[in-house]
C-alpha cells in the first residue's frame, strides 16, 4: 500500500502501509539509491494506533524525512494521526500525539508535510478554516488555527490542500468559498514564521477553479488545481502570481483532481484524473504537453498516484488497490 513518495539526500523514500489479508494495517517504509533496489526502514511505533498507520505523507529537510501516518478507531472511528520522524540511524520513530492536536471535535483533515529552513509544516483544515502544523525539529507540532487570514470570515470557508517552503517562509494553497455561493476560488496563503497568515483570492471571475499541489520549480513557484472543467496552474515569483497555463477536461461528470506534483530540472510534471488519469509536463506553466506513463495510471478514489523529482530524474508511484509499483524516468523528454 504504497502512499507518497519524496527524494532526500540522495535517496528516495516510499511510504505505505502493508496489510495481511485480513486487511489489518502496519506502517511501512522502503529507500532506494536508484529506485530499482529498495530496503525497508525500521520503523517504531509508539501508540497502539501508530503500529497500525497508513503513512499518507512524506517530507524532506536538512537530509532527513518525515512522514504523517493515521489509522481509524475509537468509539465514532475518527482518523488517529501520529508525526513520523527519522532517526539518525535511518528508523523512523512514531511521535505520538495527544488526540486533540489533530483531532477533536474541530478536526476536519490532516494533509501533506512539507520541510524546509524554518522547519515542518503540515497543511491541513479545522472547522474554524484552513490550519496549519508547525515543529521545528517534526518532534513537536503546535496547531495554528482560527487565526485571521485562516480563518472562516465573512470573505468565505477557506480550505488549503498543500504548502510550499519558500524563501519568505511559509505558502499554503487551496480555495475559498464565498459566502452565498457554490463554487470555490483559488486562493494562496503567505507567512514569514507559519503563525501570521496573509490571504489572497487570485481569481474571482465565477469559474470554478481551486489549487491542490503546488511545488517550488527554479526561483518560482508553480501551483496546479481545478479550472472549470479541466486543469489549471498559476505561477508565483517576485511580481506575485499569474494566472498560467490551462490543460486537459474533464468527462463523466467527475471534477478533475491533481493526483500528484513534481519539479525537475527542466520544470515540473502533474499527475491528474479528469475521467482517466494522465501526466503533463510544463517547462514554464504555461504550456503543458501529454506524457506517455508507463503504465495504466488508476484514476479512482482508493488509487494511489505519487509523483517525486530530483535533478532531471522523477519518480512516479502507482498503486490501484491490487499492489504498487515504481517508475523512474528522465525529464524533460519527448
Amino acid at each position: 500500500m504504497p502512499r507518497d513518495a519524496v527524494a532526500c539526500a540522495g535517496r528516495w523514500y516510499v511510504v505505505g502501509a502493508l496489510a495481511d489479508p485480513a486487511g489489518a494495517t502496519r506502517p511501512a517504509a522502503w529507500s532506494s539509491p536508484d529506485a530499482s533496489t529498495w530496503t525497508p526502514l525500521r520503523l517504531t511505533a509508539r501508540s497502539p494506533y501508530g503500529a497500525e498507520n497508513v503513512l499518507a505523507a512524506v517530507g524532506c529537510r536538512g537530509g532527513r524525512i518525515a512522514a504523517v501516518g493515521a489509522k481509524s478507531g475509537g468509539v465514532h472511528g475518527n482518523p488517529r494521526v501520529s508525526g513520523w520522524r527519522q532517526a539518525a540511524d535511518g528508523s523512523l520513530v512514531e511521535v505520538p500525539a495527544e488526540f486533540e492536536l489533530f483531532g477533536g471535535p474541530d478536526a476536519v483533515n490532516v494533509g501533506r508535510i512539507v520541510g524546509g529552513p524554518r522547519g515542518w509544516l503540515i497543511a491541513g483544515n479545522r472547522a474554524t478554516g484552513a490550519a496549519a502544523w508547525l515543529s521545528p525539529d517534526a518532534t513537536d507540532f503546535r496547531l495554528v488555527s482560527g487565526v485571521p487570514g485562516l480563518a472562516v470570515d465573512g470573505a468565505g470557508r477557506p480550505w488549503a490542500a498543500d504548502a510550499a517552503a519558500v524563501p519568505q517562509g511559509w505558502l499554503l494553497v487551496g480555495s475559498v468559498l464565498p459566502a452565498g455561493r457554490a463554487d470555490v476560488d483559488p486562493a494562496v496563503w503567505t507567512s514569514a514564521d507559519g503563525r501570521g497568515w496573509r490571504r489572497q483570492v487570485l481569481s474571482t471571475d465565477g469559474v470554478p477553479e481551486d489549487l491542490q499541489r503546488v511545488v517550488p520549480v527554479g526561483e518560482r513557484v508553480v501551483a496546479v488545481g481545478r479550472r472549470g472543467a479541466g486543469f489549471g496552474s498559476w505561477v508565483g515569483g517576485a511580481g506575485g502570481w499569474r494566472a498560467a497555463g490551462g490543460f486537459g477536461r474533464a468527462t463523466g461528470g467527475a471534477p478533475p483532481r491533481v493526483l500528484g506534483l513534481a519539479a525537475v530540472a527542466g520544470g515540473a510534471l502533474v499527475a491528474g484524473s479528469d475521467g482517466a488519469a494522465s501526466l503533463w509536463f510544463t517547462t514554464d506553466g504555461d504550456d503543458w504537453s501529454g506524457r506517455r506513463a508507463p503504465v495504466a495510471l488508476p484514476a479512482g478514489a482508493d488509487a494511489t498516484v505519487a509523483l517525486a523529482g530530483a535533478g532531471d530524474r522523477v519518480l512516479l508511484l502507482v498503486d490501484g488497490g491490487a499492489g504498487g509499483g515504481v517508475w523512474t524516468a528522465r525529464l524533460p523528454a519527448g
